[in-house]
């Protein structure tokens, strides 16, 4: 049983810097830029079409509601990883990595992606840089879904629980509503649920019923989206501590197509990567990951075969003895 989730130090390699890396990771100059290009079309087209998946989803789960009642089901679970896709695309927005225009990359970021998925980005993209400043560290963020792993298995389902029922969703639902009461919650708040209205408004146009919204879209965010990100967290952080190498603040997972479509897409499974080099946008991760791993940094030793493996270790505290 696991005592800890940080690798060992001697299953983590002194191999920078390389004549491709710096001391750190980050790669030479004039490589970093190749890895620092950003796409602006194929990320509009990823935008394009994930509005329309969204929207088709809807509109399948609200016309086989009466008679497939299955279908309407299945629409509803695919709206988690529709949720997780606004989340990862917002979050490469805040990164200010989504178009090489910085004015684009924030009109679209907020009212396209952050504001349809309840997340007020100005406020999220300066927490979120603490966090890459110093995982674990005094101003960490999110240490409430880091902390406390290795655990035992009904730790994690309790939680999970919590997220599926939708008490974790309508905490943070709660805080969102009531922000209104004062001028500083305001000017955060009613632009998001301005927003939230609006798509009300529209998904009652686009398919008739008025219950299109908050069946299809506040309700998978309120529960099954917290459940993926939850689970997708721990993959990232869980059980990890503070240090100067990324290989002890950030899991690294194996990539199968299936976490892919359904909680870690577009390649913000590789995660440790992200971690080496904030500034490498989403498509090129994949080849910055390849590179960590040619250099040396990477090693099987420290890379879980799937996410079931990890979250296993995440559940394998030790029982205290009597």
């Amino acid at each position: 049983m696991a005592v800890t989730m940080v690798p060992a130090p001697d299953v983590l390699p002194d191999v920078l810097p390389t004549e491709r890396l710096g001391p750190t990771g980050l790669a030479l100059p004039e490589l970093r830029a190749k890895y620092r290009t950003i796409s602006d079309t194929r990320n509009v087209a990823s935008i394009v079409g994930l509005w329309i998946a969204a929207l088709a989803i809807i509109e399948v789960g609200v016309w086989s509601a009466s008679s497939y009642p299955y279908v309407a089901a299945a629409c509803f679970i695919a709206m988690g990883p529709i949720h997780a896709r606004f989340a990862i695309l917002m979050h490469e927005a805040a990164h200010k990595l989504l178009f090489t225009s910085k004015k684009l990359n924030d009109l679209v970021g907020t009212w396209l992606l952050a504001y349809p998925a309840m997340v007020p980005i100005s406020l999220y993209r300066r927490s979120h840089f603490a966090h890459h400043r110093a995982e674990f560290g005094p101003d960490e963020p999110d240490i409430a879904f880091y902390s406390g792993y290795p655990g035992r298995p009904r730790d994690l389902l309790r939680r999970l629980v919590r997220d599926a029922v939708g008490i974790s969703g309508w905490k943070n639902f709660k805080v969102l509503v009531l922000a209104t009461r004062t001028p500083e919650g305001r000017t955060v708040a009613v632009p998001i649920l301005s927003v939230q209205l609006a798509l009300f408004a529209a998904l009652w146009a686009m398919t008739g019923a008025w219950w299109a919204y908050p069946a299809f879209w506040w309700l998978s965010w309120m529960t099954q989206w917290r459940v993926l990100n939850r689970l997708r967290a721990i993959a990232e952080h869980g059980g990890m501590e503070a240090g100067r190498d990324r290989r002890v603040t950030t899991h690294n997972v194996r990539q199968h197509w299936l976490a892919r479509l359904w909680f870690v897409p577009y390649n913000t499974g590789w995660h440790l990567a992200h971690h080496v080099d904030m500034g490498v946008p989403w498509r090129h991760l994949p080849a910055f990951h390849e590179e960590l791993r040619r250099a040396g940094y990477v090693t099987n030793e420290i890379t879980y075969p799937n996410y079931f493996a990890l979250w296993r270790a995440a559940c394998s505290a030790p029982i205290a003895q009597p």
